[in-house]
């Protein structure tokens, strides 16, 4: 099959996000101007350059995240992990601004060092995060759409001594990383195998 997506798949449901996956995701936990706490899962999320480490999300619609960042200038990413997937589910809904996500799905907000947001204190990783640009996107036409690139340079990193092997690595498996992979589906990262390059 072929289609044009400015004509319509005729599929029940959209192919694309299941196309492009597994995505990570990035649990992003904002402060606003008056303190207020935000957390929300991106699953349009990833790393973009690695010296000077930068990280980025994409929001469908201007959502708190986007705002708090761009006016705050600061984020954590925390990851996201299977026994903590049902938690991150409830961080989606839409509750009101500052509506209590920490609260509301029984996580804990551990301090960050170096920025105000604070980071999901049951996640084995998080990176603060310092935002180098706010981007609303455009489609070919160079017309604006309703999406938001956030980028931020990693200024710090959280990781639980729990999950960092004898030989010095970032075990993922025993961290039971998820991915989002389109539809309501996600994916557990506890296979991997290694190749060098040429």
């Amino acid at each position: 099959m072929f289609y044009q997506p400015s004509e319509g798949h005729g599929l029940p449901h959209d192919p694309f996000k299941a196309i492009v996956a597994p995505r990570p995701i990035g649990w992003i936990s904002t402060v606003n101007e008056a303190g207020g706490v935000n957390l929300a899962p991106y699953s349009f999320f990833n790393a973009f350059a690695d010296s000077p480490p930068i990280v980025g999300f994409s929001s469908n619609g201007e959502k708190h995240s986007v705002v708090n960042a761009r006016a705050t200038g600061e984020f954590v990413a925390s990851l996201a992990t299977r026994p903590l997937a049902e938690r991150m589910n409830l961080t989606s809904a839409l509750l009101a601004e500052n509506g209590g996500e920490f609260e509301f799905s029984g996580l804990e907000a551990a301090p960050s060092r170096l920025i105000a947001p604070p980071r999901v204190a049951e996640s084995p990783a998080a990176l603060e995060c310092r935002v180098t640009a706010v981007q609303r996107l455009t489609d070919i036409a160079g017309k604006p759409i309703e999406n938001w690139l956030v980028l931020g340079q990693v200024v710090g990193v959280h990781i639980d001594d729990a999950f960092v092997t004898s030989d010095g690595l970032f075990d993922m498996a025993a961290a039971r990383v998820i991915a989002r992979c389109g539809y309501m589906d996600y994916a557990e990262a506890d296979t991997f195998f290694s190749m060098r390059r040429p």
